[in-house]
């Protein structure tokens, strides 16, 4: 028997409108001068040639997390480092919130070697970094294995509560979006690491803004490697595409951008809400994102034009992780309980990418307070997606379900959304579920939650296989490299912590 040819392209060649679903959006794109609208915007299949972890959820799909394989059997979560941050104003103070992913970089050669404020380890062969930002302010610089700064801070002036994004050419390129107004203007912050400098700041005090009083950037961006350009919601209600214009000299130890900026902007006339917060999904040229109105959208990035809209029914903080598996691309994704609260539905999904036709829909009761202060319920961690020995299943971690503290881990039959095990949390957990494979390719999930519990979990069964507590509320998600994962918590701390194989010893640093 012999295997059917290769597409003549890829499937996503045959996306196009579905102008049904498209009746009540208006949209207008707003350009600098000189920025073509089709800038050949095709992402490529691999997001990076380089070692690591590069932005929320590893790339494009928003279903990554983890690079490399962790022990065969893993059997115990072993705290390796504790790393003390500083603190902003309360409530915020320091550690990490959510999303709070950082990146992980094993450094190439000739970019470390660019890299002065590394000092010695600018002579560290392998040399893996972790870069944090922080409800502090500032961006932490770790060494993976010691949990020691490997360089000094970057001091932003206002709490982060997103993911940081590293260029995935490898270049000294950082992206930092800023989620609380405190000390200076709220935005979208660039520094070149070579010496920290700020090379280009995007106001989220947008005069062409749908939402000009806040202007903060939970969401983590894409690079495109290809075109030099980078794509990012802001919570300001636009989408921005950044013509970069990146000048890197590794030799003369400089790097410079010169961003000419794309707005998307657009209103659904059945949505008073706007506001970007989830990190943009992306396939060749579509692009998906939601709002905080429950719209979510289907875009061509050469032209930034909608393919398709469709109401989710609320407010949709979740990242849509893209299945590029299957026969044809999904996206799964889930709602909050949010403006149709405190008591409501979270409405979890799977829907078409190329026509936006929802696939399956299973809800669950979820229950938010409004006193003392307002709480929302539902999806707010990503859904993870299962690959390999779990390519069955897709898993989604809903918090205050059926409330009004508890919440449950799923994985759900990507075929039909019907429940194949649940996991109850007694405390409920906004973190992003993170799947991880041993050295034989089997399948776990890490999962941690409001409480500080970090849980191991087999994949395929829900079984759980180790914890560990950790000091104050995790509301981050965690990076993984190889055997050790990064997570901070809002106890004003981050931490390295090792997966540990079957008849492993190992010593706490």
């Amino acid at each position: 028997m012999f295997a059917p040819p290769p597409p003549a392209h890829p499937i996503w060649f045959d996306a196009e409108a579905q102008p049904e679903s498209l009746t009540t959006l208006t949209r207008s794109v707003l350009r600098d001068a000189g920025v073509p609208e089709g800038d050949r915007q095709v992402f490529p299949e691999t997001y990076s040639t380089v070692d690591g972890v590069f932005t929320f959820r590893g790339g494009p799909t928003r279903s990554g997390g983890a690079f490399g394989r962790v022990p065969r059997k893993p059997v115990a979560l072993q705290l390796v480092w504790t790393h003390q941050t500083a603190q902003s104003r309360a409530p915020w103070f320091g550690g990490t919130g959510w999303t709070g992913q950082p990146a992980i970089v094993r450094w190439p050669d000739v970019m470390r070697h660019s890299m002065p404020k590394l000092g010695e380890r600018t002579r560290q062969a392998g040399f893996v970094e972790v870069i944090q930002g922080s409800l502090d302010g500032r961006v932490h610089f770790l060494d993976l294995q010691t949990g020691k700064p490997s360089r000094p801070p970057i001091v932003t002036g206002n709490p982060i509560k997103g993911s940081v994004s590293l260029d995935p050419r490898g270049y000294p390129l950082l992206f930092v979006g800023q989620g609380i107004p405190e000390n200076v203007p709220i935005g979208l912050r660039v520094y070149e690491l070579i010496g920290h400098t700020e090379v280009f700041f995007l106001p989220g005090a947008d005069k062409e803004a749908p939402r000009r009083e806040w202007g903060a950037f939970d969401s983590s961006g894409l690079l495109n490697r290809v075109t030099d350009t980078y794509v990012v919601g802001g919570e300001n209600g636009l989408l921005y595409l950044l013509k970069l214009h990146t000048a890197f000299d590794p030799i003369a130890l400089s790097l410079a951008v010169a961003p000419e900026v794309v707005r998307y902007r657009y209103k659904e006339a059945s949505s008073q809400h706007f506001g970007v917060e989830n990190s943009m999904s992306a396939l060749g040229w579509l692009a998906f994102f939601a709002d905080n109105g429950g719209t979510v959208q289907a875009i061509d990035l050469r032209t930034f034009t909608p393919l398709w809209a469709f109401a989710a029914g609320d407010d949709t903080d979740a990242s849509l992780a893209l299945d590029t598996s299957l026969p044809r691309p999904a996206l799964f994704t889930g709602c909050e309980v949010d403006k149709t609260g405190p008591k409501g539905f979270t409405h979890l999904r799977r829907i078409d990418a190329l026509t936006g036709t929802v696939e399956w829909t299973n809800s669950f009761e979820c229950r938010g307070a409004l006193t003392p202060k307002k709480i929302d319920a539902g999806l707010f961690a990503t859904p993870a997606i299962g690959t390999g020995d779990v390519a069955d299943l897709v898993f989604f971690t809903i918090a205050r379900c059926p409330g009004p503290e508890n919440g449950a881990v799923l994985a759900l039959d990507k075929a039909t959304g019907a429940e194949v095990w649940r996991m109850e949390l007694p405390q409920y957990a906004w973190s992003t579920p993170t799947l991880v494979k041993d050295a034989e390719g089997e399948s776990y999930l890490l999962q941690g939650g409001i409480g500080g519990l970090l849980r191991l979990i087999h994949a395929r069964t829900g079984r759980e296989v180790a914890s560990l507590k950790l000091s104050g509320d995790i509301e981050a998600s965690p990076a993984v490299f190889d055997d050790m994962l990064v997570l901070g918590t809002r106890a004003n701390q981050i931490h390295g912590v090792r997966i540990v194989g079957e008849g492993a010893v190992t010593k706490t640093r």
